[in-house]
C-alpha cells in the first residue's frame, strides 16, 4: 500500500458517501478509480481478492486495525461497466453517520484514495464519455426535484430523451457548415448552395424554435410556479387562500386590511409545486404598516407567474376590467367568489360595490387598463372559499394555465442555460437567414458555425473548463 498521498487529477481515485446526510436505514459509501479495489478490500474480509463483478458479498466492514464497524453488502464494478467508467467499489451499511464516516476514514487511510469533490462521480462518467452533459445535468436535477412532474422531467432528461433532440438538429447543423465551408474552398462547385441553404436554415429554425417554445414551462416545473391572489379588501383573498390550500393558514374576518402582509405557501397541483401568495387588499392604506403590505402586494403581483383577481360574485364589468390592469403583463385569472351570498347563476344579481382600485403605477400606464387585460380577456370562475364550489375547477384551470397542455410527453427545456445556447443558436440561424439574402456566403457559414457552437454546449461537446466547474459544483459530495 503506498502512502504517498493521491494526486488532484482525474486519474485518481476518490470516495465519498454517496447516500444523504443523516439516519437512515441503508447508507452508501462510493470508491471510484482505479485503487478503488484493493483499497476497499482491506475493509472486507470475506470478500475474494478477484470479486465477481455486479455479485453482492455480505461481509463484515472493518477498519485499518481490522476492529468490526458493520456488516453489510460490498459490490464491485469493473471499467468501462461503472457509472463513472472507471473501477468502482460501493460498500452498502446501515445508514448511520458515524459508521460511514468511519468506513470514508478507513478508506482515505490509503495514501491513494482522497474524498471525491462536489460532483465528481458525475462529471468523471462525463469525462469518460459515459453520459452527456445534459444527462449529467439532469442528475443533479433528479435529486432536487421536489415535485412529480419535476421528477418525471427529469427523469426523461437523465434518459437522454432532450439530449436525442439536440443531437437531430445538431448533425443538419454540423453537415450544413461543413458544405458550406467546402462551398467556400470550391467555388466552382458550390452553384445553388444559397438556395439550398435557405431551405436546409428553415429547417433547423423550425427545429430549434419548437425546442425553445417550451423552456418556460420547463423553468416552471424545475423551480415551481409562483400564484398570487390579488384584489381589493374583503373580498375573500383569504377565505380562498385557505379553500386552495385545504388548511386554515390564512386569518379571515370580516374587517378589511385583515392581511397586512403577505402570505406564503405550499400548493402541489397535480404534480407542479407552486407557492401560494395571500396578498394585501390594494387601497389607499390609512396606517403605515397597512400601507407597506400593500406595497409588497405589488412587488409580488409583478415578479408572479400567475395573478388569480379575486372579487365578489356580481361586480360590474367595468370595474373588473379596472382591476385586471393591476396585473399589468401578469398572466390572469378571475376568480368571482362569494359565490355562496349571491343568488344563482340563473338569476340576475344586483352588483356587489367593489373599490376602486388605487391609480396604477409606473411603468403599468397611468390609469390606462391593458388592453389584452380586459373582462372579455380574462378567463372567470365562479367560485366560494366558503363552500368549496368552483375551487377544484380553478386549480385545474391554474395548472393549465401556467403549464398548458398536458406536459407528460413533452420533451420541455428547464434549464435556463439549454434555453439560453438554444436562444443563441436561434439567433444565429435567423441572422445567417439574413446574410443568404444580403451579405456573402461567408457570413452565412460565420453564423452557422456560431449556431453549432451555442447547440453543441447543451450536449458539452464544446463545454469549456469552467463552465464544467460551474456546472459541477452544484452536484453534492457523492454524485
Amino acid at each position: 500500500m503506498s502512502g504517498a498521498r493521491a494526486p488532484e487529477g482525474a486519474g485518481a481515485t476518490i470516495a465519498a458517501v454517496a447516500t444523504a446526510a443523516g439516519p437512515g436505514g441503508v447508507g452508501v459509501l462510493r470508491v471510484s478509480g482505479p485503487e478503488a479495489l484493493e483499497a476497499c478490500l482491506a475493509l472486507a474480509p470475506r470478500v475474494p481478492p478477484s470479486p465477481t463483478p455486479r455479485l453482492a458479498y455480505f461481509t463484515p466492514l472493518v477498519d485499518r486495525a481490522g476492529e468490526v464497524l458493520d456488516s453489510g453488502l460490498f459490490l464491485f464494478f469493473r471499467a468501462p461497466a461503472s457509472f463513472t467508467g472507471e473501477d468502482v467499489v460501493e460498500l452498502h451499511a446501515h445508514g448511520s453517520p458515524v459508521v460511514l464516516q468511519l468506513l470514508l476514514r478507513a478508506v482515505l487511510a490509503d495514501g491513494r484514495v482522497r474524498l471525491a469533490t462536489p460532483g465528481e462521480f458525475t462529471r468523471r462518467a462525463f469525462l469518460h464519455g459515459k453520459l452527456d452533459l445534459a444527462r449529467a445535468e439532469a442528475v443533479a436535477d433528479l435529486i432536487a426535484a421536489d415535485s412529480e412532474v419535476a421528477v418525471r422531467a427529469a427523469a426523461a432528461q437523465a434518459r437522454g430523451v432532450l439530449s436525442a433532440r439536440v443531437v437531430e438538429v445538431l448533425s443538419p447543423l454540423r453537415a450544413l457548415h461543413a458544405d458550406l465551408e467546402a462551398a467556400l474552398d470550391f467555388p466552382d462547385e458550390a452553384d445553388g448552395a444559397e438556395d439550398e441553404a435557405g431551405a436546409r436554415l428553415a429547417a433547423l429554425r423550425g427545429s430549434v424554435e419548437a425546442l425553445l417554445a417550451g423552456a418556460g414551462r420547463g423553468r416552471l416545473l424545475r423551480r415551481g410556479a409562483t400564484v398570487a391572489l390579488f384584489g381589493p379588501p374583503n373580498a375573500g383573498k383569504s377565505t380562498l387562500f385557505n379553500a386552495l390550500l385545504g388548511e386554515a393558514r390564512a386569518l379571515v374576518d370580516a374587517e378589511p386590511g385583515t392581511t397586512r402582509d403577505v402570505l406564503e405557501a405550499r400548493l402541489v397541483l397535480e404534480g407542479v409545486t407552486v407557492t401560494l401568495l395571500d396578498t394585501a387588499g390594494l387601497r389607499e392604506a390609512s396606517g403605515r404598516v397597512e400601507r407597506l403590505g400593500v406595497e409588497r402586494a405589488r412587488e409580488v403581483l409583478t415578479a408572479a407567474d400567475l395573478a388569480v383577481l379575486v372579487l365578489p360574485e356580481g361586480t360590474s364589468a367595468s370595474e373588473v376590467d379596472a382591476w385586471c390592469a393591476e396585473a399589468g403583463g401578469v398572466p390572469l385569472l378571475h376568480a368571482r367568489s362569494k359565490a355562496d351570498l349571491m343568488p344563482s347563476p340563473l338569476q340576475a344579481p344586483s352588483p356587489l360595490p367593489v373599490p376602486s382600485p388605487l391609480p396604477l403605477g409606473e411603468g403599468k400606464g397611468e390609469g390606462v387598463v391593458h388592453p389584452s387585460a380586459t373582462l372579455s380577456a380574462v378567463e372567470s370562475l365562479r367560485v366560494s372559499g366558503v363552500t368549496g364550489e368552483g375551487v377544484d375547477a380553478l386549480r385545474a384551470r391554474m395548472r393549465e394555465r401556467l403549464l398548458g397542455e398536458d406536459v407528460t410527453g413533452a420533451v420541455l427545456v428547464t434549464s435556463e442555460r439549454h434555453a439560453e445556447a438554444l436562444r443563441r443558436c436561434a439567433e444565429a440561424l435567423l441572422r445567417a437567414d439574413d446574410a443568404l439574402r444580403v451579405s456573402t456566403l461567408e457570413a452565412v457559414a460565420g453564423e452557422v458555425g456560431l449556431a453549432h457552437e451555442a447547440l453543441a454546449e447543451i450536449t458539452g461537446e464544446n463545454a469549456s473548463q469552467a463552465l464544467l466547474d460551474a456546472l459541477f459544483a452544484r452536484f453534492c459530495i457523492g454524485k
